[in-house]
């Protein structure tokens, strides 16, 4: 949280919000229930020192607490993206961009979502990134740099969907 500004926000598209909910209400449901089960039966087995279905279970427990945590807080300062807008003006959260890696003819898609949705894998980068934060407020045909391990990498934009 910062101090002068309040929480920060987790912008997420509708869809990317609608599944860290079905996974927040599946960990507090599904996954507790499971847990609770293997502990109880872990427990039943006796001495707890060298028990290490219990102590498997019990590590468990705590990731599993601590992406419930992680997810409470993401969805509780949440502002929803609204993709239908997302070409009007320019690059912003929501935006489907296309882009060309100079050098190269290959196009590019990728979608800028927030740091909580982000998967590179399937084309969703952070507004956080580098390349996020360079294509905010571009127009299709801008050229936009980015510093990366490697040096600088170049990118057209070509379409805004």
């Amino acid at each position: 949280m910062d101090s002068q500004t309040g929480p920060k926000k987790n912008y997420l598209t509708a869809e990317g919000a609608r599944k860290l909910r079905e996974e927040l209400d599946n960990l507090r449901t599904v996954k507790r229930l499971e847990l609770a089960e293997r502990l109880n039966f872990a427990i039943k087995q006796g001495d707890l020192s060298e028990n290490a279905d219990y102590h498997a279970a019990k590590e468990d427990q705590s990731f599993l607490e601590g992406r419930i945590l992680e997810l409470e807080r993401t969805l509780r300062d949440i502002e929803i993206v609204d993709e239908s807008r997302s070409g009007a003006g320019g690059i912003r959260l929501g935006s489907r961009i296309v882009v060309v890696e100079e050098g190269f003819s290959d196009r590019e898609t990728f979608q800028l979502v927030g740091r909580a949705e982000a998967d590179p894998s399937m084309g969703k980068i952070s507004n956080e990134s580098p390349l996020g934060h360079a294509l905010l407020g571009k127009r299709i045909g801008d050229i936009v740099r980015v510093a990366a391990p490697g040096g600088q990498t170049v990118f057209k934009i070509t379409a805004i969907e």
